[in-house]
């Protein structure tokens, strides 16, 4: 049985589907799997010994992206079974040339219940089944640290409009440095912001810190996050990294559209700050970005 699934292009629903596919992989047991996405996704599979091949698709980057396309399709060879979490044109004319008669893209039914359910029954549709949806799951090991350490990820790549600047988050920095270590966390685009906290942290003194924006692999990104004692983060991808190993977590969405449905799936140390309404304003509905303050209420000092 040869199984071809393509995975989501973020980290976050990559993260959400892992339910989806244990039961996939229950199913069926001895089946040649083969995962095919972004080189951010399949790194969040290179240690499971499930999966017998990862494929990079990054046909987008050439200009000839759907020839591209076409020939890694072709390039797969004939699959029993292809399953796409994925629901755009690419992805439909992706699994139109892969030589297999069972094929299924995701679709969302709109239904108002979590996205890991969502998925979930998507495979289920696909299976013909009834599994729930279980923990979520990476195959990395926590890199603990020798004293308590609370992380932050800065950075949001579709959402830096709204998202705190460094002083916000140095100011959390600042006061609980005296609990913790802090490590900063971010990939390229979160080097500037990180950058801009580190800045804050030695004006103010503080010297327990570690900037590791832009220094980490995404199995390292997962390793740093598993250890924290404490996570602030305004990014689903890595909210969702510590949701898998129930990392007490400090969530400021950047919107607040459903977010019970994007929210970090069985964990019962998260904790989402809500925005506020300021009572001076002339607007009643007037929603504004949780402050600094709004974290550190959370703590006696």
């Amino acid at each position: 049985m040869k199984i071809l699934v393509e995975l989501p292009e973020l980290i976050e629903d990559t993260v959400m589907i892992t339910p989806a596919v244990q039961n996939l992989l229950k199913y069926y047991k001895d089946a040649d799997i083969t995962f095919v996405g972004s080189s951010i996704s399949t790194k969040l599979f290179v240690n499971d010994k499930k999966i017998n091949s990862l494929v990079v698709e990054e046909t987008r980057k050439s200009i000839f992206s759907l020839l591209s396309l076409f020939r890694l399709a072709k390039s797969l060879g004939e699959q029993d079974l292809v399953v796409s979490f994925k629901k755009d044109f690419y992805s439909k004319f992706f699994l139109f040339f892969i030589n297999c008669e069972k094929k299924f893209n995701f679709v969302d039914n709109m239904e108002n219940i979590h996205k890991v359910e969502k998925y979930n029954n998507f495979i289920n549709t696909v299976l013909e089944s009834d599994y729930r949806a279980g923990d979520l799951m990476l195959n990395f090991k926590p890199q603990w640290n020798k004293k308590p350490t609370f992380g932050i990820h800065a950075g949001s790549t579709y959402a830096n409009v709204k998202r705190w600047n460094a002083k916000e988050f140095a100011k959390v920095a600042i006061k609980l440095s005296s609990k913790y270590d802090v490590v900063l966390l971010g990939g390229q685009n979160e080097i500037d912001i990180c950058s801009d906290i580190e800045d804050e942290l030695k004006a103010n003194g503080i010297e327990n810190y570690t900037n590791l924006a832009g220094k980490t692999s995404v199995p390292q990104l997962v390793e740093k996050i598993a250890g924290l004692d404490l996570f602030l983060t305004i990014d689903s991808g890595p909210m969702q990294i510590a949701a898998v190993y129930r990392v007490n977590t400090i969530v400021v969405p950047t919107s607040y559209e459903k977010i019970e449905l994007i929210s970090q799936w069985k964990n019962p140390w998260e904790t989402i700050i809500y925005k506020h309404v300021d009572p001076y304003s002339e607007d009643e509905n007037e929603d504004y970005i949780p402050r600094s303050e709004d974290v550190l209420s959370l703590f006696k000092f």
